[in-house]
């Protein structure tokens, strides 16, 4: 039951992080970021922010010092918007999974034209 609790309290932590990242925090070093996923402690006091951020890595220091900066802004619209007894501590933790999954797509990209041409290659040889 609290796994349950703690998955849905995420998930609006999700919903309203996400939409106060792209309404209200208006520092121009805040670059393209997506809120990825949010994981909060069983008792419900702590909760990790996993976010994506989109440029290089100057850009990406930059917003998650942003991010980093906003977290007491962020928990306390937080306590405004969901009703609970304690408002869970806010972490920002940069989450690299997108960027990985493109890389692997790039290498098995790499690899289908290589074997592509290996294939053609090979049905020349052989003609």
């Amino acid at each position: 039951m609290v796994k349950h609790r703690a998955s849905r309290l995420g998930e609006s932590i999700k919903e309203e992080v996400s939409k106060m990242i792209r309404e209200d925090i208006k520092d121009p070093r805040l670059g393209f970021v997506t809120v990825t996923d949010v994981e909060v402690a069983e008792d419900l006091r702590h909760a990790k922010v996993f976010v994506s951020i989109l440029g290089k890595e100057e850009e990406i220091k930059s917003s998650m010092d942003v991010l980093t900066r906003a977290s007491g802004f962020i928990r306390s619209e937080l306590g405004k918007n969901i009703r609970l007894r304690y408002v869970p501590e806010i972490s920002f933790r940069y989450d690299q999974s997108i960027e990985h999954g493109a890389h692997i797509s790039k290498l098995l990209r790499e690899v289908g034209v290589k074997g592509d041409s290996a294939d053609a290659d090979a049905e020349e040889s052989n003609e």
